[in-house]
């Protein structure tokens, strides 16, 4: 039985697709059992992006590729550069790990329709800065702001250039800044996330006029509609390079993150905190605390210190 090395480019119900990239050739496969045991601590052992090696069914023709009625078998999942998890409800001891071994994650948000939620946003910076993944902020719909929210878009930001983020402001309608966004995904894997309503879609759609992430075209092409509830997926760019589609996301609650550490991953706030009187230090009700400095001189948003006193106050409801 011959062994071999893919990505997997899907993961839908307890089925998954895989590909041996750069080669775009999707197979279905499944689980060994003992793979999903080890996984007990989330609920996906085997994530999007993942380099897993496989097993042929020892049935299959010469030449012939594996089927849903005879996929081929995971018998094992390479170790990660890294990854993007989340805790899916504030009560929920369980996590799911949303894609793996990705150069970026672009979350995608909008000024209005619906409202960016800053607090919602800080954390998912947060899990990208625990897991060592680059982060861009792309602010879709662009052509419906006007004065008003163009001055919102302003302020926006002000406040995470000056945490230091990149922000790429984009329309899918008009394609405001969308070759700069294509540009950015060739020749690596990223990840798209954001609130349901953003226009992700869209925007993906606006990267690559064939591709039709809503109707989950793999899924329909290979899984024959079997399982249909979709997780997350991979797509090829015709421009170069892939990239990860999520659905709309919830919740985003922290993992293995403990209270000592959230400050760490605030890059503003890390850069100033080596100045503090006191080592280990809140940042909130220490003297000389070069943090609360910062936020009262304006050199770090009240907003962004706003949610990390939040996420303080979560304690164990998010972790």
């Amino acid at each position: 039985m011959e062994n071999n090395s893919a990505s997997v480019v899907k993961h839908t119900g307890s089925h998954y697709l895989l590909a041996r990239l750069p080669e775009w050739r999707l197979f279905p496969a499944v689980l060994r059992g003992r793979i999903r045991l080890k996984g007990a601590s989330s609920t996906n052992p085997v994530a999007v992006g993942d380099i897993v090696d496989f097993e042929f069914p020892e049935d299959l023709a010469d030449g012939a590729m594996p089927s849903v009625e005879n996929p081929a078998v995971i018998t094992a999942v390479h170790p990660r550069k890294n990854y993007i998890i989340r805790r899916s409800t504030n009560l929920s001891r369980q996590s799911h790990i949303i894609a793996a071994n990705l150069d970026r994650a672009f979350i995608v948000v909008t000024m209005d329709f619906p409202e960016v939620k800053l607090a919602f946003l800080d954390r998912i910076l947060v899990t990208c800065e625990v897991y060592g993944i680059p982060a861009v902020i792309v602010v879709n719909k662009t052509d419906l702001y006007d004065g008003c929210l163009k001055e919102r878009l302003e302020i926006f930001r002000s406040i995470y250039e000056g945490a230091g983020y990149q922000v790429v402001a984009v329309s899918a309608v008009t394609g405001e800044g969308v070759p700069a966004l294509r540009e950015m995904c060739m020749d690596s894997l990223s990840l798209f996330s954001g609130v349901s309503g953003v226009g992700k879609s869209s925007l993906i759609k606006a990267l690559d006029p064939s591709l039709n992430p809503k109707t989950g075209e793999i899924s329909t092409a290979h899984l024959q509609g079997k399982h249909t509830t979709t997780f997350y997926e991979m797509y090829r760019l015709a421009s170069g390079g892939y990239i990860v589609d999520t659905p709309g996301i919830r919740g985003f609650g922290l993992v293995d993150v403990s209270k000592e550490e959230i400050a760490l991953y605030f890059p503003e706030m890390l850069r100033v905190s080596g100045r503090c009187r006191f080592t280990p230090c809140t940042h909130t009700h220490e003297p000389g605390c070069a943090v609360k400095e910062a936020v009262a001189s304006g050199e770090i948003s009240a907003e962004r210190y706003g949610s990390y006193l939040g996420m303080l106050e979560e304690g164990g409801k998010y972790r």
